[in-house]
C-alpha cells in the first residue's frame, strides 16, 4: 500500500487557560492555511496534565455560544460536567466521551465535576471541534454522552497495544459516536519498542496527536509529547514505532470542500452567517442556560 506521507509536525511552545479549568495547548487550529489537509477537524486542545488542588468553587468556562460544528471531549483523568441550552447534559470520567453537535446553535458551560473538585486531583482531556457540512450546520442540536463501557477496545495483536474505537471503524470494531461524515477517531495505546501499520483512506484527512511518549513516523520523523503530525491526503498506510510506551489519537475523515469562515465561538460557510450566528445569539435565539 502507498504510504501517508507526513506533511507537518504541529505543536505549541505556550498554553493558556480556557476559564479557570482547562490549562490547554492548541495543537491544531482551522485558518493556519492548512485546512484542506485537516478538515473536517477544526481545532484540537490537548488539556493538561494538571495537578489540581481540592477546592469548593466551581472550575470551569460559564454559558458561551456555539454555532455550525461539533465539540468532542475526551476525559484521561478528572471529571467534566456538561449542561446546555437543549437541555442536555452530564457528567463523564476517565474514558468517557461527549460529543456535542451545536449545529443551529446552543449555549452550554463545561466544569469539572463537583466531587473531583472537592477532593482535587490530576486532570487531563482533549477537545476536539468537527466540522459540520453546510448542510447539516442548522439542523437542531444534539448530544451524546458515551462511557468507556459503550467504547470497543481492540488489542493488537503481538503485545504492539490496544485501540480504542470513539468513531468509525477498526478491525471490523465500529466506534459508538454517530458523526455526519465519514471520521475515524482512535484513542491508541502503543507499547515500547514495538512497530505497527496503520491503514487509512486514500484521499482522507490523518492527524495523529502524541499525548504522551514518542513515537515514530514511516521510519523518519519523531512526534514527541503535546505534537501532532499531519499528512497528505494521498498515500494509505502509516508505520508507527513506539521508543516509548505512548499514548496517542489517530484522526482521520473525509474533507469537506467548503469554505470554513469562523470567528470566536461559530464556525460557518460565510461572513453573512457569522453576523447572522452572532444576532441570532444576542437575541436569545441559541437558547438560555
Amino acid at each position: 500500500m502507498p504510504t501517508k506521507q507526513l506533511h507537518r509536525v504541529l505543536h505549541t511552545l505556550s498554553n493558556h487557560w480556557v476559564g479557570d479549568g482547562f490549562p490547554v495547548r492548541t495543537l491544531l487550529a482551522y485558518g493556519n492555511g492548512l485546512d484542506e489537509l485537516q478538515s473536517p477537524f477544526l481545532l484540537l486542545d490537548y488539556a493538561g496534565p494538571h495537578q489540581f488542588p481540592p477546592t469548593t468553587q466551581r472550575r470551569g468556562v460559564g454559558p458561551h455560544p456555539h454555532r455550525g460544528f461539533e465539540t468532542v471531549t475526551i476525559v484521561y483523568d478528572g471529571e467534566v460536567e456538561h449542561r446546555d441550552s437543549s437541555g442536555a447534559g452530564g457528567k463523564i470520567g476517565p474514558g468517557d466521551v461527549q460529543w456535542m453537535t451545536a449545529a443551529s446553535g446552543l449555549v452550554h458551560e463545561e466544569f469539572h465535576g463537583r466531587e473531583f473538585a472537592q477532593r482535587g486531583g490530576r486532570f487531563e482531556m482533549v477537545q476536539l471541534w468537527v466540522n459540520l457540512p453546510a448542510k447539516d450546520k442548522m439542523n437542531p442540536p444534539g448530544y451524546q454522552g458515551i462511557l468507556n463501557s459503550q467504547i470497543p477496545a481492540v488489542e493488537l495483536p503481538d503485545g504492539q497495544g490496544r485501540v480504542r474505537v470513539i468513531a468509525g471503524e477498526f478491525d471490523g470494531a465500529s466506534g459508538p459516536a454517530r458523526t455526519h461524515t465519514p471520521i475515524n477517531v482512535w484513542d491508541m495505546r502503543l507499547n515500547a519498542g514495538r512497530n505497527l501499520d496503520v491503514d487509512v483512506t486514500d484521499g482522507h484527512s490523518t492527524v495523529l496527536v502524541v499525548l504522551k511518549g514518542e513515537v515514530q513516523v514511516n521510519g523518519a520523523q519523531t512526534l514527541h509529547e503535546a505534537q501532532a503530525g499531519l499528512f497528505e491526503l494521498a498515500g494509505s498506510r502509516i508505520h508507527l514505532a513506539s521508543a516509548t510506551d505512548a499514548s496517542i489519537l489517530l484522526l482521520s475523515g473525509e474533507p469537506l470542500d467548503e469554505p470554513v469562515v469562523g470567528q470566536g465561538p461559530f464556525v460557518m460557510n460565510t461572513m453573512q452567517e457569522i453576523r447572522q450566528a452572532m444576532s441570532d445569539y444576542k437575541d436569545g435565539k441559541m437558547g438560555k442556560l
